[in-house]
């Protein structure tokens, strides 16, 4: 059952241009959610209309059946991280923590314990009374998280916590907000641009275009199979093919190449013309066509680029530029003629 549910949310900024297109979501109790998607896309938007900073032009949003659209903000209970953090510099970590609680004129004695309690599980104990200029990045955030879970609150919004920190900073801190979230079992919302960091810790994501959801689903089942090109795109595929159906699982190319998938085309209704894409990864360089009877396309090697583990060559073929991964056991050169195989269980119709 949903724990939190927005209805046909609409918003607009000036009246005129809807930054929401009658949104749609619900969260289930204890999950962590993300909201991923270009700039521009609504998911800070979102994240703010449930945050209370902002009320939706038309909808509902509900939480433990309750209807919070008009709810002000200090009255939801809410906890919310910060892109910049938000700390106040001139107060301790302990009254950067206690500031909610004291809002809510909670006893000094509380206090104390609850503050004290919230560091240890955010592994900044002893560090009460220093100062925000005298914390690194990765334990300024751990404060900011302390302060917003302090108050127990229904529900945790993060909005891009991790973007001020470096690379390595942040692996570390993307695994500690899950291990935080799944330890106290809090019901999250995580606004990202990263479809990595998205990825590693969501439960279900939501991809976000022009003010709606593209595609609402585990990270595995987004990864593997993007419901449309945006999604696909957006989630690091590369090749894509215009396809017409001219059988059960068969699609045909505009220059006449045929191509299986395993996809069952009753089960998911497939539209008579769209696109075929697969991920580099997934395409391998034979050397004659007995490895495989189906999906093959012949090309010429146009651009040999080094990844390190790998080379990526750049393929001209009857269907277009196709980007390609493979391992540096043989290696091939600009002009040489080689044929690809697009296995149908990885080739995905969008």
């Amino acid at each position: 059952m949903s724990f939190i549910n927005l209805k046909d949310i609409t918003v607009s900024y000036d009246g005129k241009v809807d930054i929401l297109k009658k949104l749609n979501i619900d969260i289930e109790e204890g999950k962590l959610v993300s909201l991923l998607g270009p700039s521009g896309c609504g998911k800070t938007t979102t994240l703010r209309v449930v945050a209370g900073f902002i009320q939706p032009k038309n909808g509902q949003f509900i939480c433990e059946k309750e209807d919070y659209t008009y709810i002000p903000v200090h009255k939801r209970n809410f906890g919310l991280v910060f892109q910049s953090y938000a700390l106040f510099p001139h107060l301790t970590v302990f009254d950067n923590v206690a500031f909610g609680l004291k809002m809510q004129k909670v006893d000094k004695k509380d206090i104390k314990k609850a503050v004290e309690e919230i560091l240890e599980v955010v592994d900044l104990k002893g560090y009460n009374s220093r100062y925000p200029k005298e914390l690194s990045g990765g334990q300024r955030q751990r404060v900011a998280l302390a302060r917003a879970l302090v108050i127990k609150p229904k529900l945790l919004l993060l909005d891009e916590p991790l973007s001020n920190l470096d690379a390595k900073l942040r692996l570390k801190m993307r695994a500690e907000i899950r291990k935080l979230q799944q330890k106290l079992g809090i019901t999250t919302i995580f606004v990202t641009h990263d479809q990595e960091e998205c990825f590693s810790i969501s439960d279900k994501v939501a991809v976000m275009n022009g003010g709606l959801i593209e595609q609402y689903d585990t990270p595995e089942e987004i990864y593997t199979n993007p419901s449309s090109e945006f999604v696909a795109r957006f989630v690091g595929f590369e090749n894509f093919i215009e396809l017409d159906k001219i059988g059960d699982n068969i699609y045909q190319s505009k220059s006449g190449a045929k191509f299986i998938t395993d996809i069952n085309d009753k089960d998911t209704k497939i539209k008579e013309k769209l696109v075929g894409t697969i991920r580099p990864d997934n395409i391998k360089i034979i050397d004659n066509e007995s490895e495989a009877e189906n999906n093959i396309l012949e090309g010429i090697v146009d651009v040999r680029t080094y990844l390190g583990k790998e080379y990526q060559y750049s393929i001209n073929t009857e269907v277009g530029t196709i980007l390609v991964n493979a391992n540096n056991e043989k290696i091939y050169n600009q002009g040489n003629e080689i044929k690809l195989y697009l296995p149908a269980n990885k080739l995905v119709l969008v």
